[in-house]
């Protein structure tokens, strides 16, 4: 229990928030002291009968026992909710929390339509969805099968869920709520003159994070996007394949034809 309790605090404080919570309502269900049935997430339960918990709780349940599937869950959202809050949203915590919020904001309001109850899988495979955009080059394998590139691996764990006979409305309900924070917060500002973000994080939240452990909130004039200047586009383009050349094991394309020139230069000398 000791090491436990270690390894659960190595993780930065949100993942480590998130991960407790899943683990404690588990256990409480796996010892009968709630009910899987007071958890779910309903419209009638909450706001007829003002049982407001539901809202939280039933992101926090990925099954009423520590089965495979539990094991499987918690090994993605320990994964990717880390890899995103120490990644690219390291010293940002307001911003990662307002990621989430905004996520299971809208998980919420669709989950009536997809007759959806308990939302802890979409929010994760959200996660996975942000982190493979945001890691472009980073070489993955599945089950030493094949091997791919990040942006590919919601895709095939969407596909393998197909092969399990699982229900797919729940990853893609992840994807597509992942793809649309995505385009807002890191596609929008960069084709707008002004690169006015949508989806800047509320004063409330970053008054609320800014304290130690990494509110890292800037005042609120914390800019995550490079400043890119499109006039230069065969610029970027170029760095653009040098990166993927480094990411596969090649020497960049303007290396290889500073090289290449070496090369004709000694045989012209030689010659």
């Amino acid at each position: 229990m000791a090491s436990l309790e270690q390894w659960i605090k190595d993780f930065p404080v949100v993942t480590r928030t998130y991960v407790a919570s899943a683990l404690l309502t588990t256990a409480a269900c796996a010892l009968d002291l709630i009910s899987p049935f007071s958890l779910y997430f309903s419209f009638t339960m909450v706001w007829q009968k003002g049982q407001f918990w539901r809202i939280f709780t039933n992101f926090f349940f990925f099954g009423a026992k520590f089965s495979l599937e539990f094991l499987f869950h918690m090994f993605f959202l320990v994964q990717y909710c880390r890899s995103l809050e120490e990644g690219s949203f390291r010293g940002r915590t307001a911003d990662f929390v307002w990621m989430i919020l905004f996520g299971g904001s809208l998980l919420l309001l669709v989950a009536p339509l997809a007759q959806i109850h308990f939302l802890g899988g979409s929010l994760t495979f959200m996660m996975v969805y942000i982190w493979a955009r945001r890691n472009p080059f980073v070489p993955m394998g599945f089950l030493g099968l094949f091997r791919f590139t990040a942006p590919y691996l919601p895709w095939v764990l969407l596909s393998f869920s197909c092969l399990l006979g699982n229900d797919v409305m729940v990853d893609c309900l992840g994807i597509a709520i992942g793809h649309l924070y995505y385009y807002l917060e890191d596609i929008y500002p960069l084709m707008t003159p002004t690169r006015k973000r949508l989806l800047k994080t509320p004063r409330i939240i970053e008054l609320l994070f800014s304290g130690g452990g990494g509110g890292g909130v800037g005042g609120g004039d914390h800019d995550p996007h490079p400043i890119v200047n499109f006039e230069h586009e065969a610029v970027i383009q170029e760095q653009i394949a040098q990166q993927a050349a480094i990411a596969d094991g090649q020497q960049p394309p303007a290396q290889q034809q500073q090289r290449q020139e070496e090369e004709d230069e000694g045989v012209i000398l030689a010659e």
